[in-house]
């Protein structure tokens, strides 16, 4: 069996409820709270165990949140590896605005992580003897050098894993290491290592050849919301169109993309049966209320809808 670890070097306790309409300096009545884990890579192990596969999230925990995180973590039979840290692990905020059907996201900054806590996760990863798939994923809090994706990369290299990043702001520049099998990107974050937010998506694909080809990555994924996502490699452009669904939320759509294609690729599924299984399960983490990730039954569903288009000529993305 293929052994999946992600990483997550900010998780969070992400709480999320409903208010009738936003009003400004008005105390608004909540629905009940709904506490869920969260944090990119424990959402990939999350989405892995939901699809009927098993991952084994690493994440960094540390005070009362961080015992509440376990707590979830423990709810959802997830396999994991805690880490202890000094400061306390952060909680997320999301509100719903029943009148108008907007949702609200509060990302509350992650603890700092102090230099024994990074080696301890080091010699942790290290220890480990079999790492087929090595996922990071989420935001990078203080403390954590931007030299940690090269470290990471160097231990994938010994334990021949194929190393999957997914990451944003600063962080993604630092992140693009040689020995990268799958980089996930958004338009957002292409713009952010570009330094050019006005991408258009016909665009992406021509923009995205150089970072691949540079960095030696085998695979860059670019979401791109309702209208897919683009595969490209060495040698090829692909667009998956999923079919148009009612969109509730976005929260954890990413993620689910992730866990969909690591899931299947540990099965053995070519690259583009895994690209094209990611797109369904983020399709699927879409028309969830709040931060609820994929279900396999919809995501099953979904694959089979999916159609996807060899990208020659570039205007076809306009």
């Amino acid at each position: 069996m293929k052994q999946i670890l992600t990483i997550t070097f900010n998780p969070s306790v992400d709480k999320s409820t409903e208010v009738e309409k936003f009003v400004s300096e008005q105390k608004m009545n909540c629905s009940t709270p709904k506490y869920e884990p969260g944090g990119g890579g424990i959402n990939v192990a999350r989405s892995i165990k939901k699809l009927g596969g098993e991952a084994t999230a690493l994440y960094l925990s540390g005070g009362y949140n961080g015992k509440v995180l376990s707590s979830l973590l423990k709810t959802e039979i997830i396999n994991t590896i805690e880490i202890q840290i000094k400061n306390s692990t952060r909680e997320n905020f999301i509100a719903f605005d029943l009148s108008n059907n907007l949702q609200y996201r509060f990302g509350m900054p992650g603890p700092y992580v102090f230099e024994e806590e990074l080696n301890n996760i080091l010699y942790t990863i290290n220890k480990i003897k079999q790492i087929d798939f090595l996922v990071i994923s989420g935001s990078i809090p203080e403390g954590i050098p931007a030299s940690i994706f090269g470290i990471l990369s160097n231990i994938c290299r010994e334990k021949k894993s194929k190393l999957i990043i997914d990451t944003s702001g600063q962080a993604l520049k630092g992140a693009l290491v040689d020995g990268i099998y799958m980089l996930k990107l958004n338009m957002q974050e292409l713009g952010t290592l570009l330094n050019n937010e006005g991408i258009a998506i016909k665009d992406l694909p021509l923009l995205a050849k150089p970072i691949l080809e540079k960095n030696k990555i085998e695979v860059i994924v670019i979401s791109l919301g309702a209208l897919g996502a683009l595969l490209i490699t060495k040698n090829k452009s692909m667009h998956f169109i999923p079919p148009k669904v009612k969109v509730k939320s976005t929260v954890g759509a990413g993620d689910s993309m992730v866990g969909g294609i690591i899931y299947q690729l540990s099965k053995g599924s070519t690259l583009l049966d895994a690209v094209q299984y990611g797109v369904a399960c983020g399709t699927s983490a879409t028309m969830k209320i709040g931060t609820e990730l994929c279900n396999k039954v919809q995501a099953d569903k979904i694959y089979s809808q999916i159609s996807i288009e060899e990208i020659t000529d570039y205007t076809q993305l306009e």
